[in-house]
């Protein structure tokens, strides 16, 4: 699982380098068209959008699979060892739970849904655009599961 854990990471994580790399490149042209040829490009600028959608919720994904999300840990501090696990391990759970059923089957039900729409500008189905939420639910319940393996692994 370990070794799963660490290819997801490197695969996501190159993934994330180059959509950031892509929407630095069409931001630059975006501006040169705008303000040297003052004729802006509508299919850059929808695009960057569609990237950054890609980019926040992978990234999402990455950060909750490494445990650097958000936490409010006074609480869990103040309790024994024993319970800060039980803690930890209801608060993977709790996000279990809200991932499958919010990012998982709502964002499923959503690209099934928003197939039959295409973007003016790029002439895709919006449906594809939506795909990163079921596609990066997948992966937090993935890390879900490897960190409650891991916090009742460890000693």
């Amino acid at each position: 699982m370990e070794t799963l854990r660490n290819g997801l990471d490197k695969i996501i994580e190159i993934f994330c380098i180059v959509l950031m790399a892509f929407m630095t490149v069409l931001v630059t042209w975006q501006v040169i068209t705008r303000y040297v040829f003052n004729n802006p490009s509508a299919v850059t600028e929808q695009l960057c959008q569609y990237l950054f959608i890609w980019l926040v919720l992978f990234g999402s994904a990455y950060i909750f699979g490494r445990r650097e999300h958000m936490q409010i840990t006074f609480i869990k501090e103040k309790l024994p060892s024993k319970l800060g696990k039980i803690c930890d391990i209801l608060q993977e759970i709790i996000i279990f739970i809200f991932t499958f059923g919010v990012l998982v089957i709502g964002g499923y039900l959503s690209v099934v849904k928003q197939m039959v729409q295409f973007d003016a500008a790029l002439q895709i189905p919006i449906g594809i655009v939506y795909a990163a939420i079921p596609l990066s639910g997948v992966f937090i319940l993935f890390y879900s599961i490897y960190n409650i393996k891991k916090i009742v692994l460890e000693k």
